[in-house]
């Protein structure tokens, strides 16, 4: 079944344009955001405390989430995220409104962000199969995941061009969308009733944890995915870099932010048409050696084509361990507990990335912005070889199980 007909089931169309529409929103509000606090306050730290302020609520939260997305309708779960989501750009337009002077109350609104980060990720990733017959499922995911891509490619130029006319402009086209997103998804209707519900309990919480720690396969792929990024991460600190290394404006910072998507979309394109069947764990650790390898070059880079290939480079290396992890989780995963298991997948995920991001706000503000990324890297890549050798069942991998 092709997209255009998987198109034909009205609450799939309904809530990938949300989705779409919504993602484009929290991308230009993650450019425009990062602009706005380097030029307030001119503080890598202050980079990495985006980062932070939405990882601690998200990291408190998540199996929670994971556990309700198992329990409760999705789409329901969905809906309230992009409401909270709207709420959180309706704040930033109304602080830039009154004339923001510190950065404490966006950090107040990137975590009630991380709130509904929290939430949205294992329900978003677990709905699509209550929207659509089993038959379809598989086309139905690919669109999800080509729409996805094209916003995360688009949206940060986009938001980065809307800035130059203002930043009030920006956030009011971001309340705007998300406002969209949320009438978009309050039509749909799933066609699955949710599990038995049972009380929350630690037990019940944990399952999705205990079942990752049983499989050495798939622990060690979040690990290497975990500890990796975490170091490798520069993405905090792209405001900083175009303005202090490379001089470009809020365009320049907005290609710079795509470039690693559209890294990641030319590789998962080519995935699909050459999929991974053999060596897939060593195919996985070199994809994180890439990562790490052009996180360096763009650490080194001052010229501003190269620091965009370089980036082209980081998002294409991550899309290849990203690519094997989900196969990976997905193959070992009863669907009893999928919620749960990718709440604990988004636990990696979220601490890689918002952790990831305040530590190099952290390492930034105390040894200086170009030497913290070029550390990084040579972390993430030593990192990867320590993981190669603590994990010799994921090394040695051949072929997916089916």
């Amino acid at each position: 079944m092709t997209s255009t007909t998987v198109l034909k089931h009205k609450n799939l169309t309904l809530f990938v344009i949300a989705r779409f529409l919504a993602t484009i929103a929290v991308q230009m509000q993650s450019v425009a955001v990062g602009w706005q606090i380097y030029q307030k306050t001119g503080s890598t730290l202050d980079l990495g405390l985006i980062g932070l302020a939405q990882f601690l609520p998200f990291a408190m939260l998540i199996l929670i989430a994971g556990h309700f997305a198992d329990q409760w309708n999705r789409r329901w779960i969905v809906l309230g995220c992009f409401t909270v989501e709207l709420i959180c750009g309706i704040l930033l337009l109304i602080f830039t409104q009154q004339g923001l002077t510190s950065a404490l109350p966006v950090f107040g609104v990137m975590a009630l962000y991380g709130i509904a980060r929290a939430f949205m990720m294992p329900a978003s990733q677990a709905i699509l199969v209550d929207l659509v017959p089993r038959e379809s499922l598989a086309s139905a995911v690919a669109l999800n995941s080509s729409l996805f891509h094209i916003a995360v490619i688009a949206a940060p130029p986009l938001g980065g061009a809307l800035y130059l006319f203002g930043e009030e402009r920006v956030y009011s086209v971001i309340s705007a969308l998300l406002f969209m997103a949320v009438l978009l998804m309050l039509p749909i209707r799933t066609t699955i009733i949710p599990n038995k519900r049972e009380p929350i309990s630690w037990h019940g919480v944990l399952e999705g944890l205990r079942f990752v720690r049983s499989k050495q396969v798939v622990l060690g792929a979040l690990s290497l995915d975990l500890l990796a990024v975490l170091f490798g991460g520069a993405t905090a600190l792209l405001p900083a870099y175009a303005l202090d290394v490379l001089h470009v404006d809020s365009v320049g910072l907005g290609l710079l932010r795509a470039a690693p998507a559209l890294g990641a979309s030319l590789m998962s394109i080519l995935l699909g048409f050459f999929p991974l069947t053999r060596r897939v764990g060593a195919w996985m650790f070199t994809g994180v050696l890439i990562y790490g390898g052009a996180t360096v070059l763009f650490g080194i880079s001052e010229q501003f084509y190269l620091s965009l290939g370089a980036l082209f480079l980081v998002g294409a290396g991550d899309m290849i361990s990203v690519y094997i992890r989900h196969i990976l989780v997905q193959l070992e995963t009863p669907d009893e507990i999928r919620g749960r298991v990718s709440a604990v997948n988004s636990v990696f995920i979220g601490a890689s990335n918002e952790l990831g991001e305040f530590e190099s706000g952290l390492s930034a503000a105390f040894l200086g912005l170009v030497p913290s990324v070029i550390m990084g890297g040579c972390i993430t890549i030593g990192v990867t070889l320590i993981c190669m050798i603590a994990f010799p069942v994921l090394r040695k991998m051949d072929r997916f199980e089916t």
